[in-house]
């Protein structure tokens, strides 16, 4: 049986991480703590868009700091509003019935995302994905450290989990199916046998079209 693997991101919803991290900032306990959470949010700002232009693991890691001191159970409590408030009202028209394509297919359906496992965990469900590849903070005493558990889940890393998980279960890469909009997923698109450009930046376009990958464009297409 070969597995799907979708990116997230850009790919089944039009957001990206910021959103969820900001509703998260600004629904904690007090007005005090979300005060002091969006002034540490916009002190790393200047190194969160260095991070961006030179290696999105730098990003994740700095974005994923400002959750320093959040309780664990707040996280989870609030993981499926973040869900219904900021995710399902970004997902694309088309991403249920990509999703449904290839599980009718007798795919295993793999979400691979840079964003928090346990919000991922509700996008999975809401889609019918099989597995969940995502982001894990490090807790203490129940509290956020503001680290984010090895290995981080983004760009170039991608690929090593992607064949990490099909070797683990069996899978034949070449038998594979890896999803995204983003030139930065490039190499865990290039370990498939079939990548899938899915809403693609400029140069993942121009990519898939000098090596014949499929296209799609979920925006235009039906619910």
């Amino acid at each position: 049986m070969p597995a799907s693997y979708f990116d997230v991101d850009g790919t089944l919803v039009s957001t990206n991480l910021v959103p969820p991290t900001l509703y998260y900032l600004l629904n904690q306990p007090t007005p005090i703590h979300v005060a002091r959470s969006i002034a540490r949010a916009l002190f790393k700002a200047p190194m969160m868009a260095w991070g961006e232009m030179q290696d999105r693991r730098i990003f994740n890691e700095v974005l994923f700091s400002v959750f320093e001191g959040m309780s664990e159970d707040r996280l989870v409590t609030l993981a499926d509003d973040v869900f219904e408030r900021v995710l399902k009202p970004n997902l694309y028209p088309g991403a249920r019935d990509l999703i449904r394509t290839c599980v009718d297919k007798g795919h295993e359906v793999v979400l691979i995302s840079g964003a928090l496992e346990v919000v991922v965990h509700h996008l999975a469900r809401h889609l019918g994905a099989t597995g969940v590849i995502a982001n894990k903070l490090e807790f203490k005493d129940r509290t956020a450290t503001g680290k984010l558990l090895r290995p981080v889940v983004a760009g170039p890393n991608k690929a090593l989990l992607v064949r990490d998980h099909a070797r683990a279960r069996g899978y034949n890469l070449d038998e594979c199916y890896a999803f995204s909009d983003s030139y930065s997923d490039v190499p865990m698109m290039s370990i498939v046998g079939y990548p899938v450009a899915v809403n693609p930046d400029r140069k993942l376009k121009a990519l898939a079209n000098a090596y014949h990958w499929p296209v799609i464009d979920l925006s235009a297409t039906a619910a």
